[in-house]
């Protein structure tokens, strides 16, 4: 039971160190573009990442659990697993807090893969890395800050085109409420409402079939933000001033930016959860079975819990300073550019976390970003802060790798071929 205790301790203090860093992804932009307050980030992000990781987390989790070593080559020996896993869960715990404190965000998917890949190759040698995961997960990290830029890229340049520039913008605002209002709710609901309604109990839902009921939430969910976004901007006051005008059609998309960062903050606690608990549950499975888990492994619900309020509580602790680093150091967002950044960003996550990819939120957020940015103004983005996020990014697998590796050669030493108890 000490033991136990030990090791959620341990996953509970990566969590925070994720949430600290990686939850600066799902609220910066927001805070950047004054959409939000951080104390109003805060909230919503703890609410949202809590209800991602809970509800969508589950396939991550699996994933990394038994798709990136070899279970074959520790089924003779499970306390080698178990040792290696906690040694992930020191070393990725570490860098976090460690790249935090340099207000840096690097990606949580780099440092819990390559701590992984680092103790297993000690371990078992080369072939206990299964290099084919290893190569899809590599290729999602390329393909989502592409895939993200191009599609923030497409709808900014979508809502520049034709409300920012226009003539009457707010009359193209007006026009243009109920087809961002379905954008916004088809990212959401596409990928997670199918999902969630699935997972109701069969007589939750008798007659009505679950496909139906998913499209119909969506439907109703889409008229009322259309709605609500009518009324306010019908209340807005009369004016004659250009900039003025601006400034209501920004006000106006800060309430969809508002929607989108619910939408990323959401994923990202589908996604990153995975990071803090996976090897938490691949410990606990192997200290009540004695057996590897082999090609799938279900995720408690106490453990999904546990890592939702980690993150919760490293958000509200040390969340503010990468929170400046995205929404500030990049480039200057307004609520307009901040929505095509989030939405974006929260389709390629949710898609990834579908499909049980590893994928990381601020690859996603930074390419997002880079993609608006290419559409305003390629000179106003900050080379330097995009070089230091490169650079931590680069790093991260490496240091993590090595880390976990020395950390495992110590844990072996002193534990030997013993389970802890």
């Amino acid at each position: 039971m000490i033991f136990i205790g030990f090791v959620c301790c341990l996953a509970l203090y990566v969590a925070c160190n994720l949430g600290a860093n990686d939850v600066a992804n799902s609220m910066g932009t927001s805070v950047g573009s004054k959409a939000i307050t951080l104390k109003q980030a805060i909230v919503i992000a703890g609410v949202l990442e809590f209800t991602g990781a809970v509800l969508f987390g589950r396939q991550v989790s699996s994933t990394l659990a038994v798709s990136i070593a070899n279970p074959d080559l520790f089924v003779s020996q499970p306390q080698t697993l178990l040792l290696g896993m906690v040694a992930v869960l020191m070393s990725c715990g570490l860098w976090l807090q460690i790249a935090t404190t340099k207000n840096l965000p690097v990606a949580s998917s780099h440092a819990v893969v390559g701590a992984i890949a680092g103790f297993s190759w000690v371990a078992a040698g080369s072939s206990a890395v299964e290099w084919s995961s290893l190569g899809t997960i590599s290729l999602a990290w390329i393909v989502t800050p592409v895939l993200s830029g191009t599609v923030a890229a497409g709808l900014y340049l979508l809502i520049k085109r034709w409300i920012l520039e226009q003539a009457q913008p707010l009359v193209q605002l007006d026009t243009w409420m109920p087809w961002l209002s379905l954008i916004l709710v088809g990212v959401f609901g596409i990928v997670v409402l199918p999902t969630v309604v699935a997972s109701l109990p069969s007589d939750f839902l008798p007659t009505v079939p679950r496909h139906d009921f998913s499209l119909g939430l969506g439907g109703i969910a889409a008229l009322a933000i259309t709605v609500v976004g009518w009324r306010r901007l019908r209340a807005e006051p009369l004016t004659v001033n250009s900039a003025e005008i601006q400034v209501v059609v920004e006000r106006q998309l800060a309430r969809f930016q508002l929607l989108s960062a619910c939408c990323v903050a959401f994923a990202h606690g589908s996604n990153d959860v995975g990071n803090a608990i996976a090897p938490l549950a691949t410990i606990l499975y192997i200290q009540s079975t004695g057996t590897v888990p082999q090609s799938s492994l279900e995720i408690p619900l106490w453990v999904l819990i546990l890592g939702g309020v980690g993150i919760v509580t490293g958000l509200a602790i040390w969340g503010k300073q990468v929170i400046t680093t995205i929404g500030e150091g990049i480039i200057k967002l307004e609520p307009s550019s901040g929505f095509a950044a989030e939405l974006a960003t929260a389709a390629t996550i949710l898609i990834a976390s579908s499909q049980g990819i590893p994928v990381s939120t601020s690859h996603a957020l930074v390419g997002a970003v880079v993609g608006v940015g290419a559409v305003k103004n390629w000179r106003s983005l900050s080379l330097d802060t995009l070089k230091s996020i490169a650079l931590a990014w680069i790093v991260t697998i490496p240091i993590a790798t090595a880390l976990s590796a020395a950390i495992f050669i110590l844990l072996r030493y002193f534990f030997g071929n013993s389970l802890p108890t």
